[in-house]
């Protein structure tokens, strides 16, 4: 006896969202924001490249849930960013989507009141809405892209954005690189290997067709032209790390090999840090050395930091500028390493 056939489909429910267009009317961009963007991307750009000897430093919370902690920790940063900027170019982390090894949290873009429910369409409008608000204190932006349809609606206010390590081997986010208008981070995979992001910088580096969807919210499919600024991000992998001299030495004989830029950033947490956030101090100073020392190539770091040191399980009362995600280093440590460096 043959048994029936299934045809409900998987998705319970769905949620009109506003278009790319829609939510970027509703929230426009000012002329004078999209020159200062602008410059931004330039002036990460004539980093990465060497035309500028300062140190491109990406410093923020791991991801963001709390828009008033995030707004004040940006205008603490705005203001030393002011007084670092000779040797450092400070670009602040505005994460909005989080990356889960199996299930969590996944970012304000997605469920911005922490329900577990989702709300995509409220997500979308408080997260652009922050960014516009972060961008007015003058600072660049950074984000990883996670969704490349969520980049879409978001993109224009991006200065530098990650590749995550789970993500640099996927195809799709490949192309989605090749397509955005500002220099991107390839981070090695989680085993720690570099050759997955080489293969994505050569990637990203050609042109693409590829589905996605246009501004008026209609299946598309989308031309690239290859994006050239493009460089890898080493954070370490399955507890061993590649923030030392001989990885770093290795890592750029690797990249220059391949044929693609030999500029590398150092990401001071995740594995190299082994979820230890204090130790994000001593590497950052461990890496500064190296690069004194003469090696070039160094030409950018990543810190996870907020108001208050370390982490906090999501319930009951939150502490004030305390990270729900990645344990994160304070203020108060932050501002001192960065004035050292």
């Amino acid at each position: 006896m043959s048994m029936p056939i299934n045809i409900t489909p998987a998705t319970a429910s769905s949620q009109a969202l506003p278009t790319p267009r829609q939510l970027r009317e509703s929230l426009p961009l000012s002329a004078h924001l999209q020159a200062q963007i602008a410059r931004h991307r330039e002036a990460v750009r004539r980093v990465l490249s060497g035309e500028d000897d300062r140190l491109l430093v990406v410093v923020g919370p791991c991801s963001i849930h709390d828009e008033q902690a995030v707004l004040d920790y940006a205008e603490r940063l705005a203001g030393l960013a002011d007084q670092v900027s000779d040797r450092l170019l400070l670009v602040m982390r505005a994460y909005l989507e989080k990356p889960r090894t199996t299930v969590g949290w996944k970012g304000m873009l997605y469920d911005p009141e922490r329900t577990g429910g989702g709300d995509l369409n409220l997500g979308l409008q408080r997260s652009r809405s922050l960014l516009l608000k972060l961008a007015e204190t003058g600072l660049p932006l950074a984000t990883e892209a996670l969704s490349p349809m969520a980049m879409d609606y978001l993109d224009d206010l991006i200065s530098w954005t990650a590749i995550g390590a789970r993500t640099t081997e996927s195809q799709i986010h490949r192309e989605l690189v090749s397509g955005l208008p500002m220099p991107v981070g390839l981070k090695n995979g989680t085993d720690g290997g570099i050759t997955v992001a080489i293969n994505a910088m050569k990637s990203a580096a050609e042109p693409h067709h590829r589905f996605g969807i246009d501004q008026q919210g209609q299946p598309a499919m989308l031309v690239t032209t290859g994006n050239p600024d493009t460089h890898l991000v080493l954070r370490g992998g399955k507890g061993v790390t590649n923030y030392d001299s001989d990885s770093i030495h290795n890592a750029v004989g690797a990249l220059a090999a391949a044929g693609v830029s030999t500029s590398v950033m150092v990401d001071c947490s995740h594995d190299n840090a082994c979820k230890i956030h204090d130790r994000q101090l001593d590497i950052a100073r461990d890496v500064a050395a190296q690069r004194h020392a003469g090696q070039t190539a160094i030409k950018g770091l990543m810190l996870e930091s907020f108001l208050v040191a370390g982490r906090q399980d999501d319930k009951g009362e939150l502490t004030y500028g305390q990270s729900i995600t990645d344990p994160c280093i304070d203020w108060v440590a932050t501002e001192a390493l960065l004035r050292a460096l």
